[in-house]
C-alpha cells in the first residue's frame, strides 16, 4: 500500500491541531480488544494504537508500535491519481427506501426505537495507487482542527490484510488525561453555504431546529448515562454549541468528567461508550440490529480510531468522514451516514450523506457523485 508498507513510514497516524502521533514498526498485533486491554493494564506494552470496528463482536485492528513520535503533523507530498465513482451502495433510490422504512419503525412508538443511523457507500476506482499518507496529509491540511487519521487494518484478519482506513473526523469519542475525561459528541448537521449570509442563516436554523436538537439530545442523554457508571462530576452544558467544518454545520456538546477509578483506561472508556447514538442509535441493541438487517456489516466505518498508553491516557475519535483503501491502493470505499428520528425526511437525509462525502472526496481530489 505504497509508503505505509515500509518500516520507515508510519502505519498509524492521528492528528488534531498541532498534536500529531505517528507509530512505526510492529511489536505485536491484537484482534481481540479484551486481550489487548489486559496486556496494556499489566504493563506488557507501552502503547496500543489502531481501530475498533462498529460491531465490537468482530475483530479489532490494534498494534503495539515499536516506536512512537509526537509533535507537529508531518508533510507527505504527492499527487492524487485520477479517481472516479464506480458504484453507489446502495443506489440513492434504495437508500431513500431504507430511510423511509427506518422512519416508519421510529414512528411506531410501540417499538421503542428513538434513533437509528443509516449509512451508504461510494465505491471509487483510482487509475494508480493512492498513497494513504499523502491522503492523510491532504485531510490534515484541509481541516487541521479535526481528528485526521490513517490506520492499518491488517490485524483484523485476512479480509482487511493490507487495507487502510483514512479519515478526517470532527467527533472525539473520548480523551483521558489523568483522571480527567472529555467527550465531544456531534449530532445534527446542515450543509455550509459559500454565501456568508446564507451560511450564517443555515447555522442559526440548525441551532433552532427541533428535529436536530432532539437528535442531539438523544446522544447526550445516553452518553451522560454511560459516563456516569465510570465517572463522577459529569458536566454537560445545558445547550449544544454550533461547530463547523468546511462542509457542514454541526450541533456539538463538550462533556467533561472525572474517573471513579484510576485503573480505567482510555481504551476501557472507548469500549464502554462505543457505539454511541451518534453512529448507531438508541436503544443501542435495537438500533444495531436494524442497521445489521438493513446495511449489513459496516466493518470499521463508524467504529473508533485512537491510541492508549500504559498510563491509561489516550484519545479515540469516531471513525467517520472516512474511506477504506484496498491493499493495492486502487479500490476505495467511502462512507457517509445520517441520524434518523421520527421527524426525519428521507430526501433531506439523502442530501445530508451527499454533503458528508465532500470531506473525503476533497482529500481524494475525486469528483462527487
Amino acid at each position: 500500500m505504497t509508503a505505509t508498507d515500509s518500516p520507515a513510514y508510519p502505519h498509524f497516524v492521528m492528528s488534531r491541531a498541532a498534536d500529531a502521533l505517528y507509530a512505526y514498526g510492529r511489536e505485536r498485533a491484537y484482534d481481540d480488544v479484551a486481550s489487548a486491554a489486559e496486556a496494556l493494564r499489566a504493563g506488557r506494552h507501552r502503547m496500543l494504537v489502531g481501530a475498533l470496528p462498529f460491531d465490537t463482536s468482530r475483530p479489532a485492528a490494534l498494534t503495539v508500535p515499536a516506536t512512537v513520535e509526537r509533535g507537529q503533523p508531518h508533510e507527505f507530498y504527492g499527487t492524487m491519481p485520477n479517481i472516479h465513482v464506480t458504484h453507489q451502495v446502495p443506489e440513492p433510490s434504495e437508500h431513500l427506501r431504507r430511510v423511509t422504512e427506518a422512519v416508519e419503525v421510529l414512528r411506531d412508538t410501540a417499538g421503542g426505537l428513538s434513533k437509528v443511523v443509516l449509512a451508504r457507500v461510494l465505491e471509487l476506482q483510482a487509475d494508480a495507487p493512492v498513497d494513504a499518507l499523502v491522503l492523510t496529509h491532504r485531510l490534515i491540511r484541509n481541516d487541521p482542527d479535526a481528528n485526521s487519521f490513517c490506520v492499518d487494518l491488517s490485524p483484523a484478519g485476512e479480509r482487511f490484510r493490507g487495507h487502510t482506513m483514512v479519515g478526517c473526523s470532527p467527533e472525539l469519542l473520548v480523551e483521558r488525561h489523568g483522571d480527567m475525561v472529555i467527550c465531544h459528541p456531534f449530532a445534527g448537521s446542515a450543509p455550509r453555504s459559500s454565501d456568508p449570509s446564507q451560511d450564517r442563516r443555515t447555522g442559526e436554523d440548525l441551532a433552532g431546529s427541533h428535529k436536530n436538537r432532539h437528535e442531539h439530545s438523544v446522544v447526550i442523554d445516553q452518553l451522560r448515562e454511560d459516563l456516569s457508571s465510570l465517572c463522577v462530576d459529569v458536566q454537560v452544558p445545558p445547550e449544544p454549541t454550533l461547530s463547523r467544518t468546511a462542509a457542514l454545520w454541526h450541533l456539538s456538546t463538550s462533556i467533561s468528567a472525572r474517573l471513579r477509578q484510576s485503573s480505567t483506561t482510555a481504551l476501557d472508556l472507548a469500549m464502554a461508550l462505543h457505539p454511541t447514538p451518534a453512529v448507531c442509535g438508541t436503544p443501542t441493541e435495537a438500533a444495531a440490529d436494524l442497521i445489521a438487517r438493513i446495511e449489513g456489516d459496516r466493518g470499521f466505518y463508524a467504529g473508533a480510531v485512537g491510541w492508549c498508553d500504559s498510563s491509561g491516557d489516550g484519545r479515540w475519535a469516531v471513525s467517520i468522514r472516512c474511506a477504506e483503501l484496498s491493499a493495492d491502493g486502487t479500490a476505495i470505499r467511502a462512507y457517509a451516514g445520517g441520524g434518523l428520528v421520527a421527524e426525519s425526511d428521507p430526501q433531506d437525509e439523502l442530501s445530508e450523506t451527499t454533503v458528508k462525502f465532500r470531506t473525503i472526496l476533497a482529500g481524494l481530489g475525486a469528483q462527487s457523485e
